[in-house]
C-alpha cells in the first residue's frame, strides 16, 4: 500500500452530529444479511401518505392508504381546513368493463374539477417512466366506469373535462365524451423511418426526466407535442439470454459523437384539426427539453439549448401562426440546467397563472438563486442572494407575490423551506427541525406537507399552512423509534475536514456497534458521486446493508465530493469536461485523513458504488492504485464515449471539443494500473450503463494482463437485480468479497464479529 501523508496535512474542523452509540449487550443483531437487508424498511418506518393529489383547487389532497382488513388499496381524501378525512373509492365491489374480474389499477389522475378519476391498469414497461397501459374514467357523481383509451403510451383529461387526449403507436387522438367518439390528430407515424408523435425517445425521456411529450392547453382548445425523427440514431441491441434462441432488442441511443433525433414541436387546435409546427431559429444539432403554456392563451413558452447545453433560449411562439420571438437567453462556461433529476425538480423555469411574470433559477452569480422576468424578457430583480443554493421552487402564489422555495441556506447538509416576497423582501424560514425536509405544497400554496428527518430523528410527516403553522402531526414513526431501543443500531456521525488544497469537504462516518477506539477497524467506502447528486446529508440513515456491516466490524464512510450540488457551482463545475478527476481525488483524500485516525486500518479499504458509483470506484482504483484494497462495481460506465450523449456531453461537451478529455476520463485508459482487488457486476440487459462498459474494461485489463472478479446476471436491468433474490444475492457476493480481501474470511453473512 502507498504511504499516507502526515496527519499535520489535515485540519478536522467540524463534528456536526456525534452521536454516541450503546454499547447495551441485550440489543438484538441480525441474524443474517437478509434480516439486514430486510431491516430497511423498519428503520424507513411508514412514510406518510402516499400518491398525494391536491384537488379542489389545492383545499383537499387525495391519498392512498391500505387497508390491512381488505387487502387493498383504498383513496382518501383529506381537509386541512378540518382535519378530517373520509374514504373516496375502493375497488372491491367494482369490475373491468363487461366482465366479472375485479378493477385493478396501477396509477390514476384527477380531472380539473375533482369529479373524475383516470385510471391507469394493465402496465407493460418500456423506458424508465414509460409503459403501456389502458385508462379507464370514473365518475365520482354516478360512481360508472368507462374505458377511454387502450394501448395508449400516455393519455389525459383535458382541463375542461370533456376530452381525453392520447396518445397511441405514435400518434395523436383525442376522445370526446359528448359525442362518444376518438378523432385521429395525426397520421405520419412510421415505424420503419422512425418518425413518432407524443412519446419520447429513449435518451430524451432518460436524460430530461418526462414521459409525456405533449401538453393542454389551460384552454383545452390545442395539445402541443413532440415529434421525433430517429431513423439516424445508432441502435443499441441487447439481450437476456434466455430461451432456445434468445431474443434481441433493439433501442435507438445516441452516444457521444453520434446524431441525434430531429425534433419538432407541433401544436393542434383539436376542434378544427389545425395543425402548426413551431420552428425556432436554431441550426444545427440542437434539443428542445421543455415546452411550458404561458398566462397568454395562444403562447407557448418553448426553451431551446444547443447541442454543447451551454445557450439556453426561451421563446414565445404564437401558436395560431408560428410567429415568435426570444424573450431570454442564459449562456454559461460549462452547462445550463434545465432540471435536476437527483433533487425531484422537473423545471428551473415557473409561469404561474394570471400573471405576466415567470421565474428563472439560475447559477449565473455562482450560487442558484430566483430571477424576476416579465413577458418581454426584461429581468425585473434578482429574488433570493446570498452564498448558497436555492435547490427547489415548491410554490408561487401570484396573488400573494410570495414564492415558496427550497434551499441550502441553512448548511449544505439540510433542505429547508423559506417563503420570500416576490421582490426579494421578507424572506422567512418555516421549517424549523433542523435536517433534510421534503416539501408538496398545495398548487395554491395555503398549505403544504412536510417529510423531514435528521440523523437522530426518523422521518416524521406533518401537515402545515403556508405561515409554517403545524396543523396535524401525520407520522413520528414512534415504532423506528421503539426498534431502535431494542436492536443494534450505529448512528452516523457527520464530519468536515480540509483536503491538501484547503477544500472544505462534508463526510458521513458509521462507526462499528460496540465501537472500542483502541481497535483498528477495515473501511468501506459506499459512493455515488455524480454530478449534481448528494450523498451525505443531515437525514436519519435507513440502509439495513450499511447497519450490517457496522455490525460485522466495518467503518462505513459517504462523502460529498467536489462536483456535488449544494456547495455553488465553482465546488460542482470543477468537475467539467475531465469526469472523474476530482471526484477520485476527493475520495483519495477522505482515505488519507481517515487513515490519521487511530481507530482506522489504512491498509484495509474497500470503495464500492452502483452506476456512476461503479465508474467512480474503477475510475479510482485505477488512477489512484494502492490506496484502496478493494473495489466493487454495480454496472460502471467505464468510458463515456459509451454512454448516452444528452448526460455525457454536457458534463464533458462534445466528444469533437474534448477528445483529450473523454480519454483520460475513461476508467480503460489507465487498466494497466490495476493492483488492488476488483469484482465488476453488471446484466447484460443495461440499457442504461451498457454492458460494454464492463466487457471493455475486461479486455483492457485482460490486455495489460491484469485479473478482475466478474458477476454477469443476464435478465436484470440497471443495478443487475432483477428479482429479491438476485437482489440478497448480489449483497451476499459484496459481503463475501470484503471479508475475503479485507479480512481474510472465507465465509457467507453467517459470520458476525
Amino acid at each position: 500500500m502507498v504511504k499516507l501523508p502526515a496527519y499535520k496535512k489535515y485540519v478536522v474542523v467540524l463534528i456536526l452530529l456525534l452521536p454516541i452509540a450503546s454499547f447495551a449487550q441485550n440489543k438484538a443483531r441480525y441474524s443474517n444479511l437478509k434480516d439486514a437487508i430486510f431491516s430497511t424498511y423498519k428503520l424507513m418506518g411508514a412514510e406518510g401518505p402516499q400518491s398525494v393529489n391536491w384537488i379542489n383547487g389545492g383545499n383537499q389532497y387525495s391519498y392512498i392508504d391500505y387497508n390491512e382488513a381488505k387487502q387493498q388499496e383504498e383513496i382518501h381524501i383529506f381537509d386541512p381546513a378540518t382535519l378530517n378525512h373520509k374514504l373516496l373509492f375502493d375497488n372491491s365491489s367494482l369490475q373491468f368493463p363487461g366482465t366479472d374480474s375485479t378493477f385493478n389499477y396501477e396509477s390514476f389522475q384527477w380531472s380539473h374539477d375533482s369529479k373524475h378519476l383516470v385510471f391507469k391498469t394493465n402496465v407493460r414497461k418500456i423506458y424508465r417512466r414509460s409503459g403501456i397501459a389502458d385508462y379507464y374514467i370514473y365518475s365520482l357523481t354516478d360512481k360508472s366506469l368507462q374505458p377511454v383509451a387502450k394501448d395508449a403510451r400516455t393519455a389525459e383529461l383535458s382541463p375542461d373535462g370533456s376530452m381525453v387526449g392520447i396518445e397511441r403507436g405514435g400518434n395523436m387522438y383525442v376522445y370526446h365524451f359528448a359525442a362518444n367518439k376518438e378523432t385521429q390528430l395525426t397520421n405520419d407515424a412510421t415505424g420503419e423511418d422512425a418518425i413518432f408523435n407524443g412519446h419520447y425517445d429513449w435518451v430524451y425521456e432518460e436524460e430530461f426526466g418526462q414521459a409525456q411529450a405533449w401538453n393542454w392547453s389551460p384552454d383545452s382548445k390545442y395539445i402541443a407535442f413532440w415529434q421525433f425523427d430517429e431513423s439516424k440514431v445508432p441502435v443499441f441491441k441487447m439481450t437476456n439470454y434466455e430461451g432456445l434462441h434468445p431474443e434481441e432488442i433493439s433501442i435507438p441511443i445516441p452516444q457521444p459523437g453520434d446524431p441525434n433525433p430531429a425534433v419538432k414541436i407541433g401544436v393542434i387546435d383539436v376542434k378544427t384539426g389545425q395543425k402548426v409546427w413551431l420552428t425556432p431559429d436554431e441550426t444545427g444539432d440542437f434539443y428542445i427539453p421543455r415546452i411550458y403554456w404561458t398566462s397568454d392563451p395562444d403562447v407557448l413558452a418553448m426553451i431551446t439549448l444547443n447541442r454543447a447545453q451551454n445557450d439556453m433560449k426561451l421563446y414565445f411562439f404564437n401558436v395560431k401562426t408560428g410567429e415568435h420571438h426570444v424573450v431570454m437567453e442564459e449562456k454559461n462556461n460549462t452547462w445550463v440546467a434545465i432540471f435536476n433529476f437527483y433533487t425531484d425538480v422537473n423545471d428551473m423555469i415557473y409561469f404561474p397563472e394570471k400573471t405576466r411574470e415567470f421565474f428563472w433559477l439560475s447559477d449565473r452569480s455562482g450560487y442558484y438563486h430566483i430571477y424576476r422576468y416579465n413577458y418581454s424578457g426584461q429581468l425585473i430583480n434578482q429574488v433570493t442572494k446570498g452564498d448558497w443554493d436555492v435547490i427547489k421552487v415548491s410554490g408561487i402564489d401570484p396573488a400573494g407575490k410570495k414564492i415558496y422555495y427550497l434551499s441550502a441556506e441553512a448548511s449544505p447538509l439540510q433542505q429547508q423551506l423559506y417563503s420570500i416576497d416576490f421582490s426579494g423582501a421578507n424572506e422567512k424560514k418555516l421549517t424549523t427541525v433542523p435536517g433534510y425536509h421534503k416539501i408538496d405544497m398545495s398548487p395554491n400554496t395555503k398549505y403544504y406537507l412536510n417529510t423531514y428527518s435528521n440523523i437522530t430523528t426518523p422521518v416524521h410527516v406533518s401537515l402545515h399552512n403556508n405561515m409554517g403553522k403545524e396543523l396535524k402531526l401525520l407520522v413520528d414513526n414512534q415504532q423506528v423509534s421503539n426498534y431502535l431501543d431494542n436492536h443494534a443500531y450505529a448512528y452516523p456521525q457527520l464530519i468536515q475536514f480540509k483536503t491538501s488544497d484547503g477544500v472544505m469537504l462534508d463526510a458521513s462516518i458509521i462507526k462499528p456497534y460496540d465501537f472500542d477506539s483502541t481497535k483498528k477497524y477495515p473501511v468501506v467506502f459506499t459512493v455515488y458521486g455524480g454530478v449534481e447528486s448528494h450523498d451525505v446529508f443531515n437525514q436519519f440513515e435507513t440502509s439495513g446493508w450499511k447497519q450490517w456491516l457496522a455490525q460485522n466490524g466495518y467503518i462505513v464512510v459517504d462523502v460529498n465530493n467536489r462536483g456535488m450540488a449544494n456547495y455553488g457551482s465553482a465546488f460542482m463545475k470543477i468537475v467539467y469536461k475531465k469526469l472523474g478527476k476530482w471526484e477520485s481525488n476527493d475520495f483519495v483524500e477522505t482515505a488519507h485523513y481517515l487513515a490519521t485516525l487511530p481507530y482506522v486500518d489504512a491498509s484495509k479499504m474497500a470503495i464500492m458504488g452502483t452506476s456512476y458509483g461503479g465508474y467512480i470506484t474503477t475510475y479510482t482504483l485505477l488512477t489512484h492504485p494502492g490506496v484502496f484494497k478493494v473495489g466493487i462495481a454495480n454496472s460502471p460506465v467505464t468510458d463515456w464515449r459509451l454512454y448516452d450523449d444528452i448526460y455525457t456531453e454536457r458534463y464533458m461537451a462534445p466528444l469533437q471539443d474534448n477528445e483529450e478529455g473523454y480519454i483520460n476520463s475513461a476508467a480503460i485508459t489507465h487498466a494497466a494500473n490495476l493492483q488492488d482487488h476488483l469484482l465488476l457486476i453488471h446484466s447484460m440487459s443495461d440499457d442504461n450503463v451498457h454492458p460494454a462498459n464492463t466487457m471493455q474494461l475486461l479486455t483492457a485489463l485482460t490486455n495489460a494482463g491484469k485479473d478482475a472478479e466478474l458477476r454477469i446476471y443476464p435478465p436484470g436491468a440497471h443495478g443487475a437485480a432483477y428479482n429479491m433474490q438476485s437482489h440478497l444475492l448480489i449483497y451476499e457476493v459484496y459481503y463475501r468479497y470484503l471479508q475475503r480481501y479485507l479480512k481474510g474470511i472465507e465465509s457467507g453473512s453467517e459470520a458476525q464479529e
